[in-house]
């Protein structure tokens, strides 16, 4: 059962909008080559406002996501890309229905 989670909200800055959503698209490659990391989500909550969900089996799966490659691409860009830094929460999932 999932039940770790990251929930990160991300504000672009003026003018990178769409680089800040090509990022998060190209992530996608990044959390499926992620053996840990069965849930990803790369969200537009606004016209600047972006979010990324995933979730995990374990704490393990949870800190080996922030420490892997796309946590990594993440703070490699933020200065460029956001008007501030990543809001990063760590959250407990209650209750999960996932299915394609």
């Amino acid at each position: 059962m999932l039940k770790y989670a990251l929930w990160v909200r991300l504000e672009a800055k003026p003018g990178k909008e769409k680089a800040v959503a090509d990022f998060l698209n190209s992530g996608l490659q990044l959390a499926m080559q992620e053996t840990r990391t069965p849930v990803w989500f790369a969200l537009k909550l606004g016209p600047s406002t972006f979010g990324v969900f995933d979730a995990f089996a374990d704490e393990a799966g949870r800190q080996a996501h922030l420490s892997g490659p796309i946590a990594q691409a993440l703070m490699a860009k933020a200065s460029e890309l956001l008007a501030k830094p990543p809001a990063i929460e760590s959250v407990d999932v209650l209750g999960a229905k996932v299915s394609a």
